[in-house]
């Protein structure tokens, strides 16, 4: 293209390529405004990079170089990005403590509580061998608590009596009877003792009975516990035994040895007294 007549310019006369234009000419609108909205450091619609650099390599400032692809170009073409970039904000479930105004971590995650958090964390606290106690938590259709009706008391069909099942129970009198928080948890953990002492007592004659007929069951927890600490035991007497015979070998040792670097002998005798007759 020729510069029109008129026009001062000291290049008058010469072609200018069609092909000479900036690469931002080349991308539609859209594009100049992602790439405005990107150097300002606010992205406000999904980056249309992998297009962009298409047009940028189909159309080359000097055809005769061949314009080397990015590295990710592929992978970008094979595995595109999402519509969008923008992160919905996060709904806010608790009031801000802080006295600043400007909001932080609307993006992060916030922490969840339901009701029965405080309730366990009160139970747990004064039963702490409860969290010893064995828990099946395998469900057949993970509709179990459907069939949970808590107002019968804490014995329910194919749940086992545990921690859980008080703080069940001590919710579902709190918001159906009206009963404070510490008032239901005394009733639950009644309840929770009473069937405790059931268990231990049918256990109990179920053990004697299956004794009486012949039945043995060998030893229990504590008689294992005691074997094994009993055990512990004769080996350190051995190991404080063999201490003490040591430590009497070395004083014994160590007396025998005492003042003998120290004894004069004949010769050092005499060389001092002909040394004083001098």
């Amino acid at each position: 293209m020729v510069d029109p007549p008129g026009r001062s310019s000291k290049f008058h006369g010469l072609v200018r390529d069609e092909r000479c234009k900036p690469a931002i000419d080349l991308a539609p609108k859209s594009d100049f405004l992602d790439r405005v909205t990107l150097a300002m450091g606010k992205q406000l619609r999904p980056a249309r990079v992998f297009q962009t650099v298409t047009e940028e390599l189909s159309h080359r400032i000097l055809p005769q170089h061949q314009v080397q692809a990015p590295p990710w170009y592929k992978a970008l073409k094979s595995i595109p990005p999402t519509e969008t970039v923008i992160r919905s904000r996060a709904t806010i479930l608790q009031a801000s403590t802080s006295k600043s105004r400007k909001p932080r971590n609307l993006f992060k995650p916030q922490q969840i509580t339901y009701e029965e958090d405080e309730l366990r964390t009160i139970f747990f606290k004064d039963h702490p061998w409860e969290l010893a106690r064995p828990r099946v938590v395998l469900e057949l259709d993970g509709k179990d608590w459907q069939r949970c009706d808590w107002s019968r008391g804490l014995r329910q069909p194919g749940l086992a009596i545990s921690g859980e099942s008080v703080v069940q129970r001590q919710m579902w009198l709190m918001n159906n009877t009206g009963l404070p928080r510490d008032q239901a948890y005394d009733i639950a953990r009644k309840e929770f003792y009473a069937l405790g002492q059931e268990e231990e007592v049918e256990k109990r004659v179920a053990r004697e009975e299956a004794r009486y007929v012949g039945a043995y069951f060998g030893k229990n927890k504590l008689d294992i516990a005691q074997d094994l600490e009993d055990k512990q035991y004769e080996t350190w007497k051995q190991w404080a035994q063999s201490e003490v015979v040591r430590i009497e070998q070395d004083r014994s040792a160590s007396y025998h040895k005492f003042g003998k670097g120290d004894e004069a002998t004949d010769d050092d005798v005499a060389a001092v007294e002909a040394a004083e007759k001098e």
